[in-house]
């Protein structure tokens, strides 16, 4: 996965694969711009934050269930264009964030993010950036490119540890998930950082088995629907693939409509931006390659 990111949208491939097709030149955005752009993004990135945060002030968002003010957020990203990559650069690993881009991911990890710091009390984008990382890195400790939670089923994992989210997937619709990840450190060459970083690869692959010796649990695609009733708006959706070498394909958030129908509501590289989708389950079943879906909780925070 792509933290991010290495999922690739269409068909529940992983960015990596998508990277690998298109070549380096992907990451031109991150890596040609100067300092000047830089500081263009920045300034961008705080006005998109700093409007946010204010709508969120006015109408009391703080005040709600956090997986409510995700909905509230996440429905004001509807629009924001789909970008790949936009955590990818040269030199060692840093917390990048880019609102005015998002993928699959970094959609719900900042929706996410933004509402945990309002529930803070929080209201500078430092704040937001501190949460990224906290949520971002495993142990909430930023070191080096195998510190980031690239494969989802490891960012659950370790966020649940963090007490970030809670997994339910057991409480409502049991079913064991066998992982077997591999793909980063099977295909370096997809990955700009263990190109430049080759040293990285051989930790990469004792995370990936770290990974594989844990027990995972997800809704089979078939069970979906009857468990769409104990989904709440703001609940993490993590779409397994059937993709050799992943654990999941896909991420977004949970949404309970007016009529009361469970949407999906992501970053669609179909679409080209983030969307407030189809009911989930006519989106899980969808692709042949989505095999059914983990499902997490976030949890609210103390100020």
């Amino acid at each position: 996965m792509n933290r991010r990111q290495f999922f690739y949208l269409a068909a529940g491939l992983s960015i990596a694969v998508f990277l690998a097709a298109h070549g380096k030149d992907d990451f031109s955005l991150v890596e040609n711009d100067n300092l000047e752009n830089a500081q263009d993004r920045e300034e961008k990135n705080c006005e998109i934050f700093s409007r946010i945060i204010a709508q969120a002030k006015r109408e009391g968002w703080a005040s709600l269930p956090i997986g409510e003010c995700m909905g509230k957020i996440g429905l004001i990203m509807v629009g924001t264009k789909y970008a790949a990559g936009t955590l990818e650069g040269p030199g060692p690993e840093i917390c990048r964030v880019d609102l005015k881009g998002l993928d699959c991911v970094t959609f719900y990890e900042s929706v996410l993010c933004m509402a945990r710091v309002l529930k803070k009390g929080k209201t500078a984008f430092d704040d937001f950036v501190a949460e990224v990382t906290f949520t971002r890195y495993r142990g909430g400790k930023l070191t080096d490119y195998t510190s980031r939670l690239h494969y989802t089923s490891d960012w659950i994992y370790d966020n649940e540890q963090k007490k970030v989210v809670r997994n339910i997937t057991r409480e409502i619709g049991e079913g064991e998930l066998l992982v077997k990840v591999f793909f980063m450190s099977k295909n370096p060459d997809f990955y700009p950082a263990l190109k430049e970083f080759p040293e990285f690869i051989e930790k990469i692959a004792d995370i990936e088995k770290e990974i594989n010796e844990r027990q995972h649990w997800y809704i089979p695609k078939k069970n979906v629907r009857k468990a769409e009733k104990s989904i709440q708006t703001g609940d993490i959706i993590a779409v397994a693939t059937s993709q050799e070498g992943l654990d999941y394909g896909h991420t977004g958030l949970a949404y309970r409509d007016a009529k009361g129908k469970l949407r999906f509501l992501h970053a669609s590289q179909k679409k080209g931006k983030v969307i407030l989708d189809t009911e989930l389950y006519g989106y899980i079943k969808s692709a042949e390659k989505n095999i059914g879906v983990t499902i997490v909780r976030p949890q609210d925070v103390n100020k």
